[in-house]
This record gives structure tokens, sequence and C-alpha cells, in this order.
């Protein structure tokens, strides 16, 4: 099984087995050899100093490690976790049973972690949307872009549509929101974050209300931050002609109807975010054989997983004649109730 480890301090019971149940369908969907698995702690680790951080993994270790394993679950950072969370799962789970590399991924890469781990779902997502819009006889390079959200996934959007040449118009996080109708100085606006924290006093953009951004005209809309952001209240008032989840479910039910009723396209989380995985699962072969492998042979085979669970998805909406959601969900369950099925497991 697969899933990350998440610390914050909404981390519930509920919502643990609603995002393991998520992870069955993304990594069927990705068709990569895992079920789903999910973890957290609750806590608030921006409180927390580094030692207690570390002293919290090892602790949550020494209590799951005969749990988790390199052909039983292998878990992988999420919200609030890191490289460096891994590492010390890794050391922890090592006292155990020995030097397991393969047991959990998203990990430094002194340690055995994968080149391009760290851009994998921010670059999944741009080969998502990249397979959407050839589909729909566009081109990212000629079409305008909003982003919410600007942690690792966001940036990596929008760093990586800059360089193809798409026009990134808004941007947005905790801190505030920019725009840019002519489109926004990417690695400038990379380099002032990094320095400042913020974005907001970036001298290439006018400040705009950050609940603007989700309404902001542009051709396609990527939530990379929190979940339920489209909702009854904004959907209707959406510009975007797409829209790429590369968060965890960013639009709740209401918004998908309205949105589907206006014409939106939206590439299902389950799919467009599950470039990470996808890498993490790339890491985990990579340790498994010993042999690790060179930053562009990851991209490459990362853009052939995605093009491929496109192309599946597409002709599961056509079979079932149903949206791309639909089509995902019913591409994943579908998997997995045949190897369910070729198992003897049927009820």
């Amino acid at each position: 099984m697969k899933g990350g480890i998440r610390y914050h301090p909404e981390v519930d019971l509920d919502e643990v087995n609603a995002l393991a149940q998520l992870m069955t369908w993304k990594t069927a969907v990705a068709d990569i050899p895992y079920g789903g698995a999910k973890g957290g702690i609750g806590c608030i680790p921006k409180e927390l100093s580094l030692s207690e951080l570390e002293r919290l993994t090892r602790v949550f270790t020494q209590k799951i490690h005969d749990l988790i394993g390199i052909n039983t679950d292998v878990p992988a950072p999420d919200m609030g976790t890191n490289a460096q969370t891994m590492a010390w799962i890794l050391d922890e789970y090592s006292k155990f049973h020995g030097h397991s590399p393969a047991v959990v991924t998203g990990k430094p890469v002194d340690l055995g972690g994968s080149l391009g781990r760290e851009a994998a779902t921010g670059r999944g997502v741009v080969y998502a949307a990249e397979a959407l819009l050839n589909e729909q006889g566009k081109q990212i390079k000629d079409l305008t872009f909003a982003i919410q959200g600007f942690g690792n996934v966001g940036s990596w959007v929008a760093k990586l549509i800059h360089e193809i040449g798409g026009k990134v118009v808004a941007v947005s996080d905790i801190t505030g929101a920019i725009k840019n109708q002519n489109g926004l100085d990417i690695p400038a606006l990379l380099s002032h974050k990094e320095a400042t924290g913020n974005l907001i006093d970036f001298g290439g953009g006018d400040v705009m209300n950050t609940d603007e951004l989700l309404t902001h005209d542009c051709d396609v809309l990527i939530p990379c931050a929190l979940g339920g952001v489209l909702n009854r209240e904004n959907a209707d008032h959406v510009n975007a002609k797409f829209i790429v989840e590369a968060a965890n479910h960013p639009t709740d039910p209401d918004a998908d109807e309205i949105l589907s009723k206006k014409g939106v396209l939206i590439l299902p989380d389950i799919y467009a975010n599950a470039g990470g995985v996808t890498v993490s699962y790339f890491e985990w072969v990579q340790n498994i054989q010993g042999f690790m492998w060179d930053e562009e042979k990851v991209n490459r085979e990362l853009k052939k997983y995605m093009t491929k669970a496109f192309g599946n998805l597409k002709s599961m909406c056509q079979s079932h004649s149903c949206n791309l959601r639909m089509g995902a969900f019913t591409l994943g369950v579908n998997r997995v109730a045949r190897a369910t099925q070729l198992r003897g497991w049927e009820a």
C-alpha cells in the first residue's frame, strides 16, 4: 500500500480513512501496483522545534514499524512532512529491520531518494494538462493560467508552464494574490517569494483579493491548495474553460454540477495529481533494484505514465459516456474489482 503521512492539527480517523480510499483509486488510475494507505499525527508542525519533530517521528515509527514495510505499506511525505521526516522514519525503521531504503519514498537524494521527486506532482499536473488540452486541439503556450497555491506543487506548475510558454496571469497563496494580464515573470516571482516569504509586494504584478483568483479571467484554473475551494457560492462565477485539480478534492459536489452545466471541463484530482505517487513508485523500484536513474529518465517515464493513463481515462469516458471524474473513478474501481475477482475474493 502507498500513501502520505501528514502532520496537521485537523488529522482525524475519518479523514485518514477517506484519503486512504482515495489513494486506492489514484494508484489504480495511474496503473501502479499499490493499494491505498494514509497516516497522520494531529499536531501543529510549525510550533514544534526540529528536535521535537524528530522525537515525535521516531516514536511514531516505533509504534508502526511492524505495520509498514517494503512489500506491505510504504509511506511518503504529505502536508506538514518532508524529506527530512522520511529520513527519520527510514533510520528508525532500519534499527528494527536492517537498512531498508525502499520502506519510504520522498527521501533525501543522499539516502536513496529519486531525482525529480520534489517536482513530480507539479510536473505530473503539467503533463496531465497537456494531455487534456492536446485532446481539445489546444496547447499550453497559447493559453492563460491562474494558479491557487504557491507551495511545492503550485510553484513547480507555474515554473513549468512558464518554461513551455504559457501565460500565468494570476497566482495566490496564504500571503495574498497577484495578477498581470500580460503574464507574470515566474522566475522573478519565485526569487521574490524565496527572499521575502510573500507574494504581494512583487513589483511585476498588481495585488488582488485572494478570493478573486478562482473567478479570475483565464483559460485554465489550477487549484493547488486546499480541498473544497470551489463550492456553490463561487462556482457560477468561474471564468476558466478548464480546471485541473492539482489539490485533493478542490471542487465540492455542488460546484461540480454547476461547472458541468456551464461546460467547464474538470480534470479530476485522482488523475491530475498522480505524478507524486508515480515518481514515488519509481523511487521504490530504484531502491529495490539498487540502481538509480538519472532525472531525464524519471521525467520521461512520468510523462509516459501520465499520457497512457489519460488515454485509458478517455476511453472509459467514451464507453460509458460520462465526464472525466466519473471516467477516472470508473477506471480505478474497475481495476480494483478485476484484481479482486481474479484472486477469488468476490463475495
